[in-house]
């Protein structure tokens, strides 16, 4: 489906169906209010009603922020998607440039389906979407158009790889798609495998991979334009599965465990984004691309392993896989580029889940007002997150009689001693520019929530791009 906009009356657009807007219930305001009264459609928002003898689709809008419109055009191209019709025309006259923005964002974001499993995919109706406009500022729609497409793309395209079954995306694999996005769009791509980890004195990623007959990957992606304003370094967990290691994952557990790469797919999500809408802001993608399996290379509860920055870590469960991974790849990352800010993105904790649901990532670190940037930027793009406050008592959960550090605490406070086993290996230098993202609650779901259907969300994608093109203005 293509999204376009003319500087052109809406009289003057061709469609095989025009898409028309009740705004706060003004049923009484159209021209079919009669009809639609008749049959009882009140303008709801994100309700939707067509009237196929009038060639004439209504949609319910009240509330103007960026979640709730972008939900409602994804409801509405759910809706258009059943009937037989190619082409809709609307106008844009209901939409300043920002809330455009937002509806195209949902429009398709809401027409996203995986079918790459399916043997009979059903050919898709709806072919283009056009909206006329008529005003002084059409530049302005016409760039709101640009980024919705770009970070809409950017998040189906996320959601096409958390979606991607782990035989057929593993970690080489991932290392190919990075390769691909850098000759694309002129990024630099670094790739090293695990027979250079011990070299670099990284015991953990090597460890956790150990067992897997996929040769583990930690992969450096970078976009640099000139003169940028800022540098940051974007570091994603890449589990492309987890079985749990020998602390096995019971059955039902290891059921969508391919999304345990999603951190890692949200960081190629926001670079390919970055570098199409040509956002001033050099920025570095890291990834530890890992398989967590079992068999006689297996790493074990009890082992003790050496990070990259010498700290030693007591594993006392194979199951706490991710942290270790990033363990290892922070201290690389921080290594490599020295950047104005750090963000990690991990589908890292069940613990997460528990504390905020299942729609919202969980925000930490030691920056107030960093953390408070990211609130702000859940308006624009129309993601949830709540932020999970460190203390210096939980630090004393970490601590190993036998090591420096073990890789799990008891029952309380899960996602904060997770967050905290990761601040362990933060330079203190970058302590107050770094961010951890726990998207275990969002980042997959197995029924329709939102803007999302079934599968990956590309949850981090769409917050980040947001929160960074905010930077831009500053």
């Amino acid at each position: 489906m293509t999204l376009t906009i003319e500087n052109r009356t809406l009289s003057a657009l061709q469609a095989d169906l025009e898409l028309l807007f009740i705004q706060n219930k003004d049923i009484h305001g159209c021209e079919d209010s009669a009809l639609l009264q008749a049959i009882g459609f009140e303008g709801n928002h994100g309700t939707s009603q067509l009237l196929p003898e009038k060639r004439r689709f209504y949609i319910g809008l009240e509330k103007f922020d960026a979640n709730n419109l972008q939900i409602a055009a994804a409801n509405a191209v759910k809706a258009l998607k059943k009937f037989k019709y190619t082409s809709v025309k609307a106008s844009s006259s209901p939409f300043d440039a920002q809330s455009f923005k937002a509806f195209c964002e949902g429009l398709i974001l809401g027409d996203y389906e995986f079918t790459h499993y399916k043997s009979k995919k059903e050919p898709t109706r709806l072919a283009a979407i056009t909206f006329a406009y008529e005003g002084t500022q059409f530049s302005d729609f016409e760039t709101a158009l640009t980024d919705a497409l770009a970070i809409a793309a950017a998040t189906n395209f996320t959601r096409d790889l958390v979606n991607t079954t782990p035989d057929d995306l593993y970690p080489l694999q991932m290392a190919k798609i990075a390769k691909d996005l850098a000759s694309e769009y002129k990024l630099d791509c670094d790739i090293m495998d695990e027979a250079q980890f011990l070299d670099e004195g990284m015991e953990a990623i090597y460890m956790v991979g150990r067992a897997s007959r996929h040769n583990s990957q930690l992969i450096h992606l970078s976009y640099k334009p000139k003169n940028p304003k800022k540098v940051i370094s974007l570091v994603g967990k890449g589990l492309t599965y987890d079985s749990g290691g020998l602390s096995l994952k019971p059955a039902d557990s290891m059921l969508t465990m391919k999304m345990d790469k999603a951190g890692a797919c949200a960081v190629l999500g926001i670079i390919k984004a970055a570098a199409q809408l040509q956002l001033p802001i050099e920025i570095h993608g890291f990834i530890g691309a890992v398989e967590n399996m079992i068999g006689g290379d297996a790493y074990k509860p009890d082992d003790v392993l050496t990070a990259k920055n010498g700290t030693t870590i007591e594993v006392r469960n194979t199951d706490a896989e991710g942290r270790l991974v990033l363990a290892d790849v922070l201290c690389y990352a921080q290594e490599k580029v020295k950047p104005d800010y750090i963000f990690d993105y991990a589908t890292l904790t069940g613990a997460c889940v528990v504390a905020l649901g299942l729609y919202s990532t969980g925000v930490m670190g030691h920056n107030e007002e960093l953390k408070a940037s990211f609130a702000l930027a859940n308006r624009p793009s129309g993601e949830l997150t709540g932020a999970l406050p460190f203390n210096d008592h939980l630090k004393e959960e970490l601590k190993s009689e036998v090591a420096d550090i073990k890789n799990v605490t008891g029952r309380w406070g899960g996602a904060l001693t997770a967050g905290l086993f990761l601040d362990h290996f933060i330079e203190e230098e970058n302590k107050e520019k770094w961010i951890h993202f726990d998207i275990a609650g969002p980042a997959y779901t197995e029924k329709p929530w939102g803007v999302h259907g079934y599968g990956g969300t590309g949850a981090g994608v769409r917050l980040t791009l947001a929160w960074m093109q905010e930077l831009c203005k500053a």
